[in-house]
Formats: C-alpha cells, structure tokens, sequence
C-alpha cells in the first residue's frame, strides 16, 4: 500500500505510515522529508476515498486546511524580501480603508502573527461571504477589532488569508490566488494550489471530516474571541469537498498540495533560498510576536511573524532549536527546521480530532528525528 521512495535510514517513517494506513487511522497520505536539498522521504499510500475505491497516487492532491497559512506567509516574506512590503509598516500604508475604527497603528507583523485582533467576521457571516473577496474585506477592514492589537494572540483561522491577500493585491496588483501561482509554485515547480483548478477534481482525495470540535459555542460568551471567530463564519469540514469551496481564494485554509509541494514550497524557508528570501527577513520569522495564551485556540502559543514557534506545553514534539512549523485542522503538518536544514511534511484525507497537531504527525515527526539521532520523546 506504501508507495514512493524512502532512504533506507528512515525506514521507520515508511513502516509508521503503513501501519497507520493498515490500521485506518489514516486512510490516505503522503509524507516527505527533505535534508540540506535531498529527498530522502517521499512516500504516499492508502485511500483517496473512504469506499476505498481509488488508490492515493504519486500526484493526489488534497485540502491542507491552514498548512495553507505557511504559503501565505511566504508569498509576504517573498515581496519583504524585494522591498516591496516593510513588515513593520502599519496595514494602512498599503490598504488605507484597514485603519478605520482604531486600526491605524496595526501592522503587517500583526496580521503575520494573529495579534491583529480582527480574526474574524462580525456578524452576520457565512462562508458565503468569505467566497466573495471584495466584500468580505471590504468587511474586514471597516471592523474594529475585537482585542487590542499586538498584545496576544488570536488565531486568525478563516480570514488570515484575506487580510495578507489584499496587502499582496494592494501591492502587486495580483490575487494571493496568482501571486502564490506564479511567484512560488511555478518557480519552485510545487504541485501547489490556493483552490483547485476544475481539471484537477479527479485526483483531489476529499477530506474526511473529524468529530465535531470541542467547543460549546452555546455555553461560551458570544462576545468572546474564540466565539466570534468560529463563528465568523461556522465552517463545516465538508465544505471542502465543495466545487465552491475550491473555486475561492482562501489563503488561509484552502490550499491543495500533497506533501511533496509543501516541503518544495518550504524549504524556501529551511534552506534560504536567496532568489526569493534575503537572510534578513529570514531571521524576522523569529521575532517572537506573541507568547502566551492564545484568545482564540485557548492554547499556549508562540509566534513569530508567519509562523508557530516551539512551545512544549501545547506541542511537545516541535524539536528546538532555529524552527518554524505549522499546520491545518486535522493534523496536517510542516515543519522547517533551520538549523539542521531540514523540512518535513505530512498531509492526509482522514482528518483527527482537535485543531493544532495530531499523534500520528506526532508518530511520522519523532520516527523521522530519531532516524537523524535526535530524540523528541
């Protein structure tokens, strides 16, 4: 059922994968690992659908929900690196209607980091709306924020991409959509997608929705940001499987990749490539922003500009050192680990519970570091 190659070192990482895959904890999957520019993992297995009709093949793509936030911090990362875009800069010097309602100082770095305090629609919201990029950040700018930005975290789970998106059109002209396109994926020849085309439907494995998440939005504050947010809008996991859904330029959920694309898109970043990122604004994704309780998730979190910084207490097998990861509800994950020049992706169809992590990237990560001789547990 595994398929694909894999040194011989990391043998572990193949033989998790399928015991996962036998057991059905994943139905489907891909995994690739990447050191100092060598592939040294790049396997796939299982099932694109849950009848189990439809082997996962070499080029299956599917929805990595917010590992799709890596790339649109990337995409920023690429244009701060030309000079195109100061990550201290307020919003407004970019998209002026942003400053309204006491948002004249919120800068890029807080929309990179989720401080920003507008990590949502206010009310009424539908996915619809976030379909519709004129209106949703039309929105989005007009609305005051729901804490005071830059002092804590709130994840920005739905909108991250739209905000970014409009500096990146603001600034270029192009969607995030096109940006990503033909600034990152088609340079860096990664089978990676914000949305799908109509031509790639046959080879998009649907997600399989995990139980329902664990908050009682009913018994909640509906004034507060956890509420606000994951109600603004409610996404249902099936929406993925949805022609609109992947019509749509959701930067912050709705990229379509397997493993093999994300690790060449993000090795950009674990490798320094100097075409598209300078070293300076490399070392600006570990400016820490935010360390502490975030609003939203109710979780520890650290994060620099972009990206989740290691925090044991939430994610105890993110290694130390100089690393930067993230990834999408259901346990989707990648991580860019600087010092050792490394970058490992794991993207799946069967989504597990819970929002940030899962123990099966858990197994596929601490299998992966113990073959290099570095033990997470």
């Amino acid at each position: 059922m595994i398929d694909g190659t894999c040194d011989s070192r990391f043998a572990a990482v193949r033989e998790a994968l399928e015991a996962n895959v036998d057991s059905g904890e994943d139905l489907g999957a891909s995994i690739a690992l990447d050191i100092d520019g060598e592939t040294v993992v790049d396997i796939w297995g299982g099932w694109r659908d849950p009848e189990r009709t439809k082997p996962w093949e070499r080029d299956t793509l599917v929805n990595v929900w917010s590992t799709t936030k890596t790339v649109t911090a990337l995409a920023i990362l690429v244009l701060a690196s030309r000079g195109e875009i100061d990550l201290y800069a307020p919003v407004s010097r970019y998209w002026p209607e942003f400053a309204a309602q006491g948002k004249a100082q919120v800068e890029v770095r807080h929309l990179m980091s989720h401080t920003s305090g507008v990590s949502g629609l206010d009310q009424p919201a539908t996915i619809e709306d976030l379909y519709d990029w004129q209106r949703s950040t039309s929105r989005m700018a007009a609305q005051a924020p729901w804490w005071e930005p830059g002092t804590a975290s709130g994840y920005h789970a739905l909108n991250f991409g739209h905000l970014l998106g409009e500096v990146v059109r603001r600034v270029t002209g192009k969607t995030l959509k096109s940006f990503v396109a033909e600034e990152i994926a088609g340079p860096l020849d990664a089978d990676f997608q914000i949305g799908a085309k109509r031509s790639d439907a046959e080879r998009i494995a649907p997600v399989v929705p995990p139980p329902p998440l664990s908050f009682d939005f009913a018994s909640m504050d509906p004034t507060s940001p956890t509420v606000r947010t994951f109600t603004g809008p409610l996404v249902d996991a099936t929406y993925a499987n949805t022609a609109a859904w992947r019509a749509a330029d959701i930067g912050a959920a709705n990229g379509h990749a397997n493993a093999r694309s994300v690790v060449r898109v993000l090795s950009a970043l674990s490798l320094g490539n100097p075409r598209l990122l300078s070293a300076e604004t490399i070392d600006c994704v570990f400016d820490v922003q935010a360390d502490g309780i975030d609003l939203v998730l109710g979780v520890p979190l650290c994060f620099g500009i972009g990206y989740g910084l290691a925090k044991p207490e939430t994610i105890p097998y993110i290694p130390d050192g100089r690393v930067c990861f993230w990834g999408g509800w259901g346990g989707s994950l990648v991580l860019m680990d600087l010092e050792r020049r490394v970058t490992l992706a794991y993207m799946m169809n069967r989504m597990s519970p819970g929002v940030i992590g899962s123990p099966r990237a858990e197994t596929y990560l601490v299998a992966a570091y113990a073959a290099m001789g570095i033990d997470l547990r």
